[in-house]
């Protein structure tokens, strides 16, 4: 497949046909072992002289068709399927960051993630800095010789400020850090390796998958930075692993390519973790990202008219959408989001959360569920739901106030879901 259009290999990368009865759909291989070839066979895949099947824990050939087909359809060069986005989110910071390491992270981040950091993480002993991403600078002045990587995502939940990823990456190449994206709310409308980033990470459950049936997530390789260039600052990655045959990543993996990352990732964090996805899993995600792209289209193009709608609304006291940035922010949404500002859209009720409610136990058409990214539309209200571990402090940090109602649209018709909306206000304002 020599295409370089994503919308193309959305369809095409990783897989044609199986070669035994040319099935042109992706199989699922609903194993858990593989027979080796004989002893040698075996003993080269387990000191990775060989690549190869050795147990779906680790790879899956189902999953590796998703795997191949994300890394061509981001333009990294690997990637590694796991059992959620949450998991992805910890595998892309602990494949690099031990105890004692810290991370500079943005203040605009999905709730989950916010607590992965600030509790879970800190309990092993990475400490996680957060800085706000409206002033790049401030990742620079949060950096000490311990830091091993910068996180973000490209279009924040629930804020909807694009992320200045090519400031900040430029920064972190400065110092030898990579820039880890979270692209989960913007597949196809966003490449981050483009702008500078070093590894991206998805919830394949949002808009990947599409349609709310399977849990899962990726992280994807860039290929391009360099990683031995930078041994003091990447320890993980090049001084001997005691967990691999004492291997140095950078080292053992060159012939494969500048996949020290990932591989990694996949032979010491997923082999020991666990956090494997399922391969029926795997094939559903691959269904929904065949229409990925049309899927978008329809996102981008519902929200933004939906965001018009708000606006004039008199039980709505703000819109919250990259159409309605100002200033600095404004620039970075025409920079980074050209090909449209996706299918989030959140609003602030004048009612604050007793009005929130209302709107949202009258809703007919919308579901109440903690999802987004699903071919239907979906609302919550993120401070007593998905920010609800958080205190008012980091609440207000992330962008969530009481009042604050998210809005994931999907790609029914725009006069049902106008109908929907407005009729919900009205109970609102009550």
């Amino acid at each position: 497949m020599t295409s370089k259009h994503p919308e193309t290999l959305a369809l095409h990368a990783g897989w044609r046909r199986d070669e035994a009865t040319h099935a042109v759909a992706v199989p699922i291989y609903q194993t858990t072992s593989y027979q080796f070839d004989n002893t040698e066979n075996a003993a080269n895949l387990f000191a990775l002289r060989e690549m190869g099947n050795i147990y779906t824990r680790i790879m899956n050939p189902t999953t590796d068709v998703l795997e191949q087909r994300l890394a061509a359809m981001e333009g990294g060069v690997a990637a590694l399927a796991v059992a959620s986005g949450q998991a992805a989110s910890a595998f892309t910071v602990q494949n690099l960051a031990r105890a004692g390491d810290n991370v500079v992270a943005s203040t605009d981040l999905y709730g989950g993630t916010w607590n992965l950091f600030n509790n879970t993480l800190r309990a092993q002993g990475i400490d996680v800095r957060f800085v706000d991403p409206g002033e790049p600078e401030a990742f620079a002045r949060a950096t000490d010789d311990r830091t091993r990587a910068y996180y973000a995502e490209t279009l924040p939940n629930p804020k909807l400020r694009p992320f200045p990823i090519a400031e900040v990456a430029a920064i972190g190449r400065g110092f030898g850090i990579p820039l880890i994206m979270d692209n989960t709310a913007a597949p196809l409308i966003v490449r981050p390796f483009d702008h500078g980033a070093a590894v991206v990470m998805y919830s394949l459950t949002k808009y990947l998958g599409g349609h709310g049936n399977s849990i899962g997530g990726a992280i994807i390789d860039g290929g391009n930075f360099d990683w031995a260039a930078h041994a003091a600052r990447q320890p993980a990655l090049n001084t001997p692993d005691p967990s691999y045959h004492g291997a140095v990543w950078t080292e053992a993996v060159k012939p494969l390519g500048p996949v020290a990352y990932i591989i990694r990732a996949r032979t010491v964090l997923l082999r020991d973790l666990g956090a494997a996805i399922s391969p029926f899993n795997a094939f559903l995600i691959l269904q929904g990202i065949e229409t990925v792209a049309l899927r978008m289209k329809a996102h981008c193009e519902n929200t933004l008219a939906v965001a018009n709608f708000l606006r004039a609304r008199p039980e709505v006291a703000r819109v919250i959408h990259p159409s309605t940035l100002t200033g600095r922010a404004a620039e970075w949404a025409a920079k980074y989001m050209p090909r449209g500002q996706g299918g989030l859209v959140g609003c602030e009720l004048a009612g604050g959360a007793e009005a929130g409610r209302r709107f949202i136990d009258a809703l007919k058409l919308l579901y109440h569920v903690a999802n987004i990214g699903d071919a239907r539309s979906l609302a919550i209200h993120p401070a007593s739901t998905t920010h609800s571990q958080l205190s008012e402090e980091e609440q207000a940090a992330t962008g969530v106030s009481p009042g604050y109602v998210r809005l994931s649209i999907g790609i029914e018709h725009i006069d049902d879901i106008l109908a929907d909306l407005a009729q919900a206000l009205e109970a609102a304002g009550r």
